[in-house]
């Protein structure tokens, strides 16, 4: 057999490979994590959504992820905790915690387990559609080969891993944004009235995933405006239709029926919004959460980079991408960008499609987002593990032998990263984290031992180890009461945990006598401010003090002995 019929034959196995391994890294997850900050109170509301058709709590994010997580809780019986007459006594304006007691109502007055199963179950079918995606849509951008690449760098992806089972709205909008985007690139490719209501139909359902999807409008547009120079006109001489605004030679022709399409487009959109919202008395309900994002969001609440509190830092996410995606993807991703600009290996339009996506959503993000996490740029991250996927196949296609063994060498880089954080991947962090300030603390998990050092919040816990710290707490702990330092919406007590709870004001001074758990968002802003008053100096403990253990990637472990007399 011929060697390229031979590899074109193993294609679909690598394929099929690949994608079982995403499906288990993220099975496993969805096993074995607790319920991390936001999942309650999406599950709360997505389950009174569909219980009593009405949109009370959690209004700051659109329905419809909500809603698939919520199928399978009414599809098992799962009790709804509250009576009509109680849930008609709450106002369309609740108390902000409000949402999060409600899910843990749900969750946890019925089976915790079962209820995290069902509700995160379908997120995992949305991140395996999306792995689905970048193949077969990358596929046609990019070639088989940089697709089968892109699919690699996705599915051993660590951020992709980590929020792929969560009831959250971040890979959901990945996987409807890069669905928008196919479509409306396969309407460009074969214009048709069909394909273009198709593309509505998926606007529309990328819009009810997350508010931040409005920015695929003026995306939308440019692409739409920038097809005029790449498409040409029928030969035919037709005038422009909706079907086709390039059928005309005519350049002001075929600008105004773009502008045409685009309001078709997104009045289709508007209809799905409002089959989404299960058709409500008010057809503005969509534009009421859209005031109201970020509405529980602590105005006082300085976000931590560095070592450093600030509002806002305008390098956030750049600094987050960094640190957060492993060394061989970022190497990758600049060989593609630079192949892609530089040599021209993919047509116009199709560059468009895969450079501009990112970049708007980075600047959107940078200007107008809180500074809470890499999950923020997830759904980015699809176009740029393509773009990896171009420069993995240029080193594997061109060049020697040498060029072929560092792509092995990248590839094997990318898998030892994955297995080395796993199942903790929320917490990962690359080698350059620890790289210039502690390298003795690299490991195969890379630089996460390191990631307090850089980055709070949900780059490195949002209480998904609570689980994992019970285990160990019972194997280890010997039976003695627990300082703990957690971050997360649940009770941990909920999970059979004595505890004598501290805060981050508990950190400010070096610890009494006693075992501590503590989470790596508490450490990590703790760092912080004792550099405020010691700076990197002796009183700043927590940065000075190795912890006995760390569990789960997410709590560091301090035993204090009694001091001698």
């Amino acid at each position: 057999m011929p060697e390229r019929r031979r590899g074109r034959g193993l294609r679909p196995l690598l394929v099929l490979g690949l994608l079982l391994a995403l499906f288990v890294q993220v099975y496993v997850t969805l096993r074995i994590k607790a319920p991390t900050f936001d999942e309650p109170a999406h599950i709360g509301a997505g389950l009174s959504y569909l219980k009593t058709g009405e949109f009370k709590v959690n209004l700051q994010h659109p329905p419809l992820l909500k809603e698939i997580g919520a199928v399978p809780l009414v599809l098992t019986g799962v009790r709804w905790p509250m009576t009509p007459q109680s849930w008609g006594e709450i106002s369309r304006d609740p108390d902000p915690w409000f949402q999060w007691q409600l899910g843990l109502d749900v969750i946890f007055g019925n089976d915790r387990e079962q209820v995290m199963f069902w509700s995160r179950l379908p997120f995992l079918g949305l991140t395996l559609l999306l792995a689905g995606l970048v193949y077969a849509w990358g596929r046609r951008l990019v070639g088989e080969g940089a697709a089968l690449g892109g699919l690699f760098l996705f599915a051993l992806d660590p951020t992709i891993v980590a929020h792929g089972p969560l009831v959250t709205t971040d890979v959901g909008f990945a996987a409807f944004l890069v669905l928008f985007l196919s479509a409306l690139h396969s309407y460009l490719s074969r214009r048709s009235l069909s394909r273009l209501a198709w593309c509505g139909v998926t606007l529309g359902l990328a819009l009810a995933t997350k508010f931040s999807a409005v920015i695929l409008l003026p995306l939308a547009a440019v692409l739409l405006l920038a097809a005029t120079r790449f498409i040409p006109a029928s030969p035919t001489r037709r005038p422009s239709t909706l079907a086709d605004p390039y059928a005309s030679a005519e350049g002001a022709q075929r600008i105004v029926w773009c502008v045409y399409a685009l309001a078709a487009v997104t009045a289709v959109a508007g209809l799905v919004i409002y089959a989404v919202y299960l058709f409500p008395s008010d057809p503005f309900l969509y534009f009421q959460g859209l005031a109201r994002i970020n509405a529980d969001h602590d105005p006082s609440y300085n976000p931590y980079m560095a070592g450093v509190f600030k509002p806002h830092f305008w390098t956030y996410y750049a600094v987050a991408y960094l640190l957060k995606e492993p060394v061989a993807s970022i190497l990758l991703v600049a060989l593609g960008l630079w192949a892609i600009l530089r040599r021209r290996a993919v047509p116009s339009l199709d560059r468009a499609f895969l450079i501009l996506p990112p970049a708007f959503l980075f600047l959107g993000y940078t200007i107008s987002s809180d500074n809470l996490g890499i999950r923020y740029m997830i759904p980015a991250l699809p176009f740029l593990h393509l773009i990896g996927g171009v420069g993995l196949a240029r080193l594997a296609r061109e060049g020697g032998a040498s060029r072929r063994l560092l792509a092995a060498a990248l590839c094997a880089w990318i898998v030892v990263a994955a297995a080395g954080v796993f199942p903790d991947d929320l917490s990962y962090f690359n080698e350059t984290a620890c790289l210039l300030q502690a390298p003795s603390r690299l490991g195969l998990d890379g630089g996460t031992a390191c990631g307090p050092l850089w980055l709070d919040d949900s780059n490195v816990d949002w209480g998904q180890s609570l689980k994992q710290l019970k285990t160990w707490l019972d194997r280890n702990g010997g039976g003695r009461m627990v300082n703990l330092g957690y971050f997360g919406s649940i009770r941990p007590e909920f999970y059979g945990m004595v505890f004598n709870r501290i805060t981050g004001k508990d950190l400010l001074a070096p610890p009494s006598p006693g075992l501590y758990a503590i989470s790596t968002h508490l450490v990590a802003r703790g760092i912080g401010e004792l550099a405020r008053r010691h700076g990197t100096g002796a009183g700043n403990w927590l940065l000075h003090t190795p912890p006995t253990a760390v569990v789960g990637h997410a709590y560091y472990i301090y035993d204090v002995p009694e001091r001698s007399q």
